[in-house]
């Protein structure tokens, strides 16, 4: 009988969805303990939990949430996973990432890693066709720091990293954009590489 080896995870980031539902939570529950302990009645002070219920819909879920909902992303050795698509780790310029990770700086700006700060960015993935897409991150340093590690590990380590470097010659990639609907050309959707 084969046993199949179970996929390792190295990075995930979920919708956000409990997430914000917990942040609810704890503002509404903090101004109810707050009116009932100390400037109204327990029984006056339901009128947060009922306020807090009744905006959760519209603007906890509909402000809130849905427009970061499809920032979901796993990353695995196999493959990169956007929202349900699926990208395999063989069109993804790896030798790029390792060597831009070692010298400490991102396809996106000259700006350190390190130094970047915790909120919403697009951090490129860069393609062996020359392309690169975005994929919108929370915390993108920590997608980059674990990205970065695995494609130096996938290329046999930083000497072996620095050594084809030099020696090979690789498109820098060129960040794929949205095709506007009246616009029939050669430009790619975001999406496409997954196709």
């Amino acid at each position: 009988m084969a046993m199949t080896e179970k996929r390792r995870v190295l990075y995930r980031q979920g919708s956000g969805f409990w997430r914000m539902t917990a942040k609810w939570v704890l503002v509404f529950g903090a101004l109810y303990l707050l009116d009932g302990g100390l400037l109204r009645s327990w029984g006056d002070a339901l009128v947060w939990p009922m306020i807090g219920i009744l905006l959760w819909v519209p603007f906890g879920i509909g402000v809130v949430w849905y427009p970061r909902k499809d920032q979901r992303v796993e990353l695995t050795a196999r493959e990169l996973r956007v929202r349900r698509k699926r990208l395999p780790m063989e069109r993804v310029n790896l030798l790029h990432v390792a060597r831009l990770w070692l010298e400490g700086r991102s396809t996106a700006d000259d700006r350190p890693v390190l130094e970047w700060t915790r909120s919403d960015r697009v951090v490129w993935v860069p393609l062996r066709d020359g392309r690169a897409f975005g994929v919108e991150f929370r915390d993108p340093a920590a997608f980059a720091k674990v990205f970065g590690a695995f494609a130096v590990a996938a290329c046999g380590g930083p000497d072996i990293v620095r050594a084809r470097a030099a020696a090979e010659t690789y498109p820098d990639p060129l960040p794929m954009r949205r095709r506007p609907a009246d616009d029939a050309g050669s430009w790619l959707d975001l999406l496409d590489i997954f196709n």
